[in-house]
């Protein structure tokens, strides 16, 4: 079963989403939150490996992909308020969320914002805000402008000094692994993003989070240096670590192994494609 993609209106907001259909009717919905200036299609290649009984939902940002900009920036508790409301128009009261890098900051926000509707999380490349250990200044420096997803030899220039992992050798594959799926992105939406990250932490409250969650960081992040992980990992009561042998963009690079990880934890059971799960209430609403 292919992607459903269309605009869905929340309030006054305009989200592009993309759901997968999932194969079992008893399990809530698996959120993507993606990474900064990234539209929903950069994960493809991990949705598509992952298990078909899961229930894939994903969604551009404000300012990315198929989303208008909006007139002014968000901050992360609005932003989880927002896609709270999405999931209520989609017709779902339960979910799991999976948040890469930017959108880890978000997945930790929606699971202190949902303590009881958000059921697991999955923090990829991740950490807590501006309370982490940095990047090198260089790599930050990078990470400061969206060029790397307009100017295609940049991308190819910087690849594996961002990234790390399998584009040191390969600085090629940031074509394949980025550009080839990323849409349109405007200097104010990334800019936007920016904002959204600016003055926030998660380090007071990831105590409170109570769900079980799964950190996986890789071994060689120039963006998210694995200190970060191993530190929320003793901060989160119910976590567990997972460190993979590549970089920042370990989600594609090693997309079937870590997707096998991922089910895993979620309770699917590799081989099959469902497994007895808690039940959950699924109230389909009229998308708007």
């Amino acid at each position: 079963m292919g992607d459903s993609v269309r605009v869905v209106t929340v309030g006054r907001r305009r989200l592009r989403v993309a759901v997968r259909p999932g194969t079992d009717p008893d399990r809530p919905p698996l959120l993507l939150c993606n990474g900064i200036g990234a539209s929903l299609d950069l994960l493809d290649p991990f949705v598509d490996a992952l298990d078909p009984a899961i229930e894939v939902v994903r969604f551009d940002p404000p300012g990315v992909g198929g989303s208008p900009v909006p007139t002014l920036p968000y901050p992360f508790p609005a932003l989880a308020g927002l896609v709270g409301r999405l999931l209520d128009t989609l017709g779902y009261d339960r979910f799991d969320v999976l948040g890469i890098s930017w959108g880890g900051g978000l997945a930790q926000q929606l699971a202190l914002q949902n303590p009881r509707r958000c059921r697991q999380v999955v923090l990829v490349a991740t950490a807590t805000g501006w309370m982490m250990v940095p990047a090198r200044p260089k790599v930050l420096a990078h990470m400061a402008t969206p060029r790397r997803y307009w100017d295609a030899g940049y991308a190819r220039s910087i690849a594996g000094r961002i990234y790390g992992g399998s584009l040191r050798d390969r600085p090629d594959l940031v074509q394949k692994l980025l550009l080839d799926y990323e849409r349109k992105l405007s200097a104010r939406g990334y800019l936007y993003q920016l904002a959204t990250g600016a003055g926030w932490t998660s380090t007071p409250f990831l105590p409170l989070i109570g769900q079980p969650t799964l950190i996986l960081a890789g071994a060689d992040d120039p963006i998210i240096p694995l200190v970060n992980a191993r530190m929320m990992a003793r901060l989160m009561p119910r976590s567990r670590l997972h460190v993979y042998d590549d970089g920042h963009l370990g989600l594609l690079t090693m997309k079937d192994e870590l997707a096998a990880v991922v089910g895993e934890f979620l309770g699917v059971t590799p081989g099959t494609s469902t497994r007895r799960t808690r039940r959950w209430r699924r109230q389909r609403r009229p998308a708007g």
